[in-house]
């Protein structure tokens, strides 16, 4: 995985839009950030080898591994699904290539067959989305005191926590 400045969402997110800013809002950024950071705790990634991992044990038997994962892991998956089911599934493909996977917009174009370019606004219409469902406020994520900081859904104060 590219994790980093070298990522396509990181590369999408550095570059000037058409009004002179960046195309991607920081809360945009930071959701598909998110999105992607529990994807890969959740060790939601395709394997290329065999996992084993779980091997079965002479002592304990196999249980499957279900039982063994992390509760991080758990939680991350779970944080994963719901995002995308909140963001629906005409979008949520658009987000596990690029966010997720890592795969460049051209390339998720092509394999669509989607119109040149069509691609940047699916992204950013999705992950638009996503920072809403994150509770990421523009206002809070800009600059200044509360940059990076969470809007809580349940009232209208800037969360404590940093993301």
């Amino acid at each position: 995985m590219k994790r980093g400045a070298d990522s396509p969402l990181a590369r999408l997110a550095s570059r000037d839009g058409s009004h002179g800013g960046a195309y991607l809002s920081r809360a945009e950024a930071l959701a598909g950030e998110r999105l992607g950071s529990d994807f890969l705790r959740g060790g939601m990634q395709p394997r290329v080898t065999q996992n084993y991992e779980f091997a079965v044990r002479a002592d304990s038997g196999f249980s499957g591994g279900s039982d063994r994962l992390k509760d991080t892991a758990l939680d991350c998956r779970q944080r994963v699904s719901d995002a995308l089911k909140a963001v629906g599934p005409e979008l949520s493909g658009i987000l596990l290539d690029v966010c997720c996977l890592e795969r460049g917009v051209a390339e998720v174009e092509k394999e669509r067959q989607w119109p040149a370019r069509s691609g940047k606004l699916m992204l950013k219409t999705a992950l638009s989305v996503l920072a809403r469902y994150y509770g990421y406020d523009e206002t809070a994520c800009g600059s200044g005191a509360n940059a990076g900081r969470v809007r809580s859904w349940h009232d209208n104060r800037v969360a404590s926590m940093p993301v």
